[in-house]
């Protein structure tokens, strides 16, 4: 009798009128590969990932497609992976070989990384190139991507759900701009864009080793990001097409946060097995930057303090090539910039306490 009362229950919940069920918050990632901040946003109880986009940024495309679809199957969801574009609007690795000699060495390239400039306790990553096969540790996954291009299913996705799609994008926003370019609604069709990316004045915050070894990135340069720096161009697109709302997750409240040994075990000790494994395996030190993203979206209590301001991105290769500029209401030049949620500082206890309660109970589907 119980599991009659049960099954009939189920079957209930499962006729309701689509109205009287809560609604879920629609959600696209749009990115260079598959971290924590993915599995944040797949295990959110209230939240249904439409798809994940993939573009070349500290990976190339190919490998960000491969990394996301073996994290969907690690966390057994079935979530479309879309790759999208490969290279950057304009910016190429040979330009920036050049812009290198005219205007000293960038810290951190991505996918044309070769190594450090100075000794760094991250590793090396491996140096591959735009059509290299594709052979990850532990496994390439058994899942295809989708055929469609991410621009393409951005574009679909926004107009068959209008108003009601937000884009969180953690890398350089090539497939965002292509989309626009390709239909000047897109923009104004989605519900709002989440994106971490840009930088206006960070400053060290941990007392770690690793915290100062990243502070080299904006001791000098502090308007220097590097998803902007990767695609400048689209990163200036982007932010001069006409979004609802645009939420910009700067370099600035990243300084405190970091990825350490103890938060890697404490979150490998709430994750299901195979979730377990792969952040077992993390590499320690890095900064939060991306789980900062899905979390201010998730639970916006957490941000401590935020500004509001007109933002564009420098284009022209000079010194200053994919810095980020900024206005006050009533300064900005007047050419198509958006005015922007800029987020300042969080609370890094309470966004560790997110994640370790949405990867211990990740959300049933």
């Amino acid at each position: 009798m119980r599991k009659f009362l049960f099954g009939l229950m189920a079957l209930l919940v499962a006729t309701m009128p689509a109205q009287a069920q809560p609604a879920r918050r629609l959600v696209i990632i749009d990115d260079e590969g598959f971290g924590l901040a993915h599995a944040m946003l797949l295990d959110a109880p209230d939240v249904e990932v439409l798809g994940i986009t993939t573009v070349t940024g500290n990976v190339w495309a190919n490998r960000a497609t491969a990394m996301a679809l073996k994290g969907v199957e690690r966390m057994e969801r079935t979530v479309p992976v879309m790759q999208g574009a490969t290279y950057p609007l304009v910016n190429s690795e040979v330009l920036t070989e050049r812009w290198e000699s005219l205007y000293g060495k960038l810290t951190w390239k991505g996918a044309w990384m070769r190594q450090w400039v100075e000794p760094t306790r991250q590793s090396t990553p491996p140096y591959y190139r735009a059509d290299d096969p594709v052979d990850l540790p532990g496994g390439n996954p058994t899942t295809r991507p989708s055929p469609e291009i991410a621009a393409n299913f951005l574009l679909r996705m926004v107009r068959e759900h209008p108003g009601q799609v937000t884009i969180i994008a953690m890398g350089p926003l090539t497939n965002l701009a292509l989309a626009q370019r390709l239909d000047p609604a897109f923009a104004g069709l989605a519900k709002e864009l989440v994106y971490m990316g840009g930088s206006l004045n960070p400053r060290q915050v941990r007392d770690s080793v690793s915290a100062s070894q990243f502070a080299r990135e904006f001791l000098h340069s502090p308007r220097r990001e590097f998803n902007a720096r990767f695609d400048p161009e689209a990163a200036s697109i982007v932010s001069r097409s006409s979004w609802r709302h645009i939420t910009i997750i700067p370099a600035d409240p990243s300084t405190a946060t970091e990825l350490t040994p103890a938060l890697i075990a404490r979150l490998r000790g709430e994750s299901p097995p195979a979730v377990a494994a792969w952040i077992a395996a993390l590499e320690p030190g890095f900064p939060l930057w991306d789980e900062i993203a899905a979390g201010v979206w998730l639970d916006p209590t957490i941000v401590t303090a935020r500004d509001t301001a007109f933002v564009d991105y420098d284009t022209q290769f000079g010194p200053n090539y994919g810095d980020m500029l900024s206005w006050s209401a009533g300064y900005q030049p007047g050419i198509g910039e958006q005015r922007a949620e800029v987020i300042r500082t969080i609370d890094p206890a309470r966004l560790e306490a997110m994640m370790l309660r949405l990867l211990s109970r990740p959300a049933v589907r």
